[in-house]
């Protein structure tokens, strides 16, 4: 045979169309479940035919024809149909579903043959309106077959085949027109019939594949919001990670800290705020490289980490600060401090970086809810500030916000408000405090002294307003309105002595800065040799190098820069080698007492002999008492300055203070020559 359709040959043609295919689970499956559901039906539609023609052939065919076979039909019908209710409630897979859909395949075949032999074998036995009931039961029965069995394409061809043919051709020798009209009716509205049927299977076919690729559509949509969830997921744990260090950072510190005090207003329970901030850390940048920097922070990162526990969390707010969250509900304030010094016990074992070993500090401020704090930034702010004074007052130590700090802090917004609001160049006035030479006793210069009278505040200490002003950037604008102010008033002052003026680590950060600071200078007329600039270490080790540049620029234009506070700070001694200096001044703290105490005494004696070997000049400030300047004297100081000899003078007192030290210069002088 050599016809098919589409180049297969017709005899498998055939063969696929009457068989089950098993070439997609999905699909059986779903011909399973449609199937199971109609069975019943089949053969609920087959029992009632059958017991409807045995009944109209009671009186006129065999009684093993009309109440045996029917009888054998009823029990093969009932039990089928009642194991179909019963599979179609079980969950089955694909290979049973297969598998029962062959089995009912196959036994189509011997139920279609036997039913078409007993209906056949009843026309000898019935009168003409019988014939037409046998006919009537076939025509129904196929019809009722093939929906039952549309969604198995195989098992409805089978039955239209083996029951219609035979039995239309049977009714077409009748003979009779009845039974021959009846048999072409039949013939013609089962190929109607399967036709339809054949349309339903590709259009049930067509649509379990579109189901099946939505469904891979919506899995695959699935796993990619599933792949996005777990890529937004990590970018959000990325986001609040710090990338040196690896623990959690500055934003996630700030949300947890919303979180948690929420429920800790919520629950009205203890919530605590540790900030912790690394003493001694820069110089070891400028020594060894921000690389080292950089191990230094994961070490303390990993000790940190020690404390990371269900009741405190830790972070790295950035640079050499860090920060813990703590939920201190039955924690009181001794517990809490406990916990912070041994914080700063960990923080202070040394640290090998390469062949060398560090060693870094750290100081903590901490702040408890609800103590104090109407907000977490409120409560931030409260132990940011405790650690500000942990550092200024103790470092390395614990502080824990107060009521004196809270009005200290009061006090310094107090500051920040009106400072910000504040007329400086009407506001801002210039003290000056002598510098006597050690041996004359001769006023050799005048360290000039930021003064601010507030409308609202009153005079306001430089120990307040100078911070703030560093800290909000406003501190540029005050050097220059001073620095103007002092180098007109020294241009004015007789027998050329400096003028000496303090710079803030801002001014020296940027070399615009210090190129303002330069035009000043030669603008005023004033000599830059009588130009004395004071920098402080922690201007120095802000950015050491800037320093170095800065330093050289004053330098070249001919002032003299010393600096001040020398053995409060960081600096070494292989720094102070490295600036271009001209003086050292000595801090108030070694000067104190130093008659009666012996490190003083010391300390001081070293630096003497630093500005000796280095050819600078050394000035002792916060003198005082007649016994300081007695051994100051004579320990080789240069130069010095304090209330023993002169409290800060207003500008008009200066010309003063000059006048009567020249008058005196002249009757000393006079003397000298009459004698």
């Amino acid at each position: 045979m050599s016809g098919g359709v589409g180049g297969v040959p017709l005899f498998q043609t055939f063969k696929r169309l009457l068989t089950v295919p098993n070439d997609n689970p999905e699909l059986t499956l779903a011909q399973f479940k449609a199937f199971s559901r109609q069975v019943p039906l089949l053969y609920l539609i087959l029992l009632t035919n059958m017991l409807s023609l045995a009944g109209t052939h009671q009186t006129s065919a065999p009684f093993w024809l009309v109440k045996v076979v029917p009888a054998v039909f009823a029990v093969l019908f009932v039990t089928r149909g009642i194991g179909w209710i019963r599979e179609s409630r079980k969950a089955v897979d694909a290979a049973y579903a297969y598998r029962r859909l062959v089995a009912t395949n196959r036994l189509v075949l011997p139920i279609s043959l036997l039913s078409v032999a007993w209906s056949i074998a009843l026309i000898p036995y019935g009168n003409d309106y019988q014939k037409a009931h046998v006919a009537f039961f076939m025509s129904i029965t196929v019809i009722g077959v093939i929906f039952c069995l549309m969604h198995l394409r195989s098992a409805a061809l089978m039955v239209t085949f083996l029951v219609i043919l035979p039995f239309s051709i049977i009714m077409g020798l009748s003979g009779e027109p009845t039974l021959i009209a009846t048999a072409v009716n039949m013939f013609l509205v089962s190929l109607a019939m399967v036709a339809i049927m054949l349309r339903h299977y590709a259009d049930f076919t067509k649509l379990n594949e579109q189901r099946l690729t939505l469904l891979d559509q919506q899995t695959a949509l699935k796993e990619k919001n599933r792949e996005m969830q777990l890529l937004s997921d990590e970018n959000l744990r990325l986001a609040n990670l710090d990338s040196l260090t690896r623990i959690a950072n500055r934003r996630s510190f700030f949300s947890n800290l919303a979180s948690a005090f929420e429920h800790a207003q919520a629950e009205k329970t203890r919530l605590a705020i540790g900030v912790v901030d690394l003493d001694g850390f820069k110089p070891v940048n400028d020594l060894y490289g921000h690389s080292a920097g950089d191990k230094v922070l994961v070490e303390v990162a990993d000790r940190l980490s020690a404390f990371d526990n269900a009741g405190c969390s830790i972070f790295r707010l950035g640079g050499d600060e860090f920060a813990l969250l703590i939920d201190a509900d039955g924690t009181d304030e001794k517990a809490l401090v406990d916990l912070g010094q041994q914080v700063c016990a960990s923080i202070s074992q040394p640290i090998m970086i390469g062949n060398s070993v560090v060693h870094v500090t750290g100081s903590m401020g901490i702040a408890v809810y609800p103590d104090v704090g109407t907000n977490g930034q409120d409560l931030y702010e409260h132990a940011d500030y405790a650690l500000y004074n942990a550092k200024r007052e103790n470092r390395a130590s614990v502080v824990v916000f107060n009521a004196r700090q809270a009005k200290a802090l009061f006090r310094l917004r107090q500051v920040e408000e009106v400072l910000f609001a504040a007329d400086l160049d009407r506001e801002l006035s210039l003290a000056y405090q002598p510098i006597v030479d050690a041996v004359s006793g001769r006023t050799v210069g005048f360290e000039a002294l930021a003064r601010w009278t507030s409308p609202v505040l009153g005079p306001v200490s430089p120990a307040e307003f100078i911070p703030v002003a560093e800290q909000h950037g406003r501190i540029n604008l005050i050097t220059r309105l001073l620095l103007t102010r002092a180098l007109k008033d020294a241009a004015s002052w007789s027998g050329e002595p400096y003028l000496s003026f303090n710079l803030s680590p801002h001014d020296l950060a940027v070399e615009e800065n210090v190129l303002r600071i330069i035009a000043a200078v030669n603008a005023s007329g004033l000599a830059p040799g009588r130009i004395n600039f004071e920098i402080t270490e922690t201007a120095i080790m802000h950015d050491f190098d800037q320093a170095i540049h800065s330093i050289e620029l004053l330098r070249a234009l001919g002032c003299q820069v010393s600096l001040d506070d020398f053995g409060t700070g960081y600096s070494s001694l292989n720094h102070v080698h490295k600036l271009p200096l001209s003086r050292i001044k000595i801090d108030r703290c070694f000067v104190d007492h130093i008659d009666e105490r012996a490190a003083s005494y010391k300390i001081v004696k070293s630096v003497l002999a630093l500005c000796s070997e280095m050819g600078l000049m050394a000035i002792a400030e916060g003198v005082e008492r007649e016994e300081e300047v007695r051994i100051l004297r004579a320990l080789g100081v240069d130069a010095m300055q304090g209330y023993y000899f002169s409290a800060p003078l207003p500008g008009d007192l200066v010309a003063a203070r000059l006048k009567a030290e020249s008058a005196v210069a002249v009757k000393a002088k006079d003397r000298m020559k009459s004698e």
